[in-house]
């Protein structure tokens, strides 16, 4: 297939804006909960280049490929204000990035419908619905696969934020086996995730009807 740097510009685009909300997320709620190690490091922005990765945020995107990855936010729960227990500042700081996506998926859905409602007609309103559709896609997509329950991804540090003590061991010894199961995860992770992905399209499907 003939490389299409239209559609790749398509999928970077709306990429760059989604992982630079997520990353930036983490940094937010981490400095709510007092650890201004990522504010400290130029992270606590929303500013794409603050969060790039090579590979993950530019290459693959731009080969118009619909995945990718930022630099992680770097997180010190021992700097987590007094009351606020390491695990649970943990889970609390690696939830904020799917549930950024999630809302980046709803506020766009909203958009969308008001693009379709108000200026159908519009000279721009073909391209501005495509770039939202696919914006709406792909933070749908980067919340599921980071909740996958696998280091490094978000899931596995809401797990380990909520693990209890009795089930630490079998948890660690999970973690353990993580860089096989991250590079199964890689390949077959879309699969794992076709379900909820299809049940949450659905939902925003039924508001965008609403407000058209």
């Amino acid at each position: 297939m003939p490389f299409d740097f239209r559609t790749a510009l398509q999928i970077f685009v709306p990429l760059l804006l989604s992982l630079s909300v997520h990353e930036w997320a983490h940094a937010w709620s981490a400095f709510k909960l007092g650890d201004d190690t990522a504010a400290r490091m130029g992270r606590l922005t929303l500013n794409p280049l603050a969060h790039i990765d090579l590979l993950g945020t530019v290459v693959l995107p731009l080969l118009g490929i619909p995945f990718g990855w930022a630099k992680p936010v770097p997180v010190n729960p021992t700097r987590f204000r007094r009351g606020v227990g390491m695990g649970t500042g943990m889970a609390i700081t690696a939830s904020a990035g799917p549930i950024s996506n999630v809302l980046l998926a709803v506020l766009c859905t909203l958009l969308l419908g008001l693009v379709q409602r108000l200026a159908p007609q519009a000279a721009w309103g073909p391209p501005a619905q495509q770039l939202l559709a696919i914006t709406i896609t792909i933070n749908v997509g980067l919340a599921l696969f980071n909740l996958i329950p696998v280091p490094p991804l978000d899931g596995s540090r809401i797990v380990d934020g909520l693990m209890p003590f009795r089930f630490r061991p079998q948890w660690d010894a999970f973690t353990r086996v993580a860089p096989v199961l991250l590079i199964a995860i890689f390949f077959f992770g879309g699969r794992l995730i076709a379900g909820p992905r299809r049940l949450f399209l659905d939902l925003l499907q039924r508001l965008l009807d609403a407000i058209t």
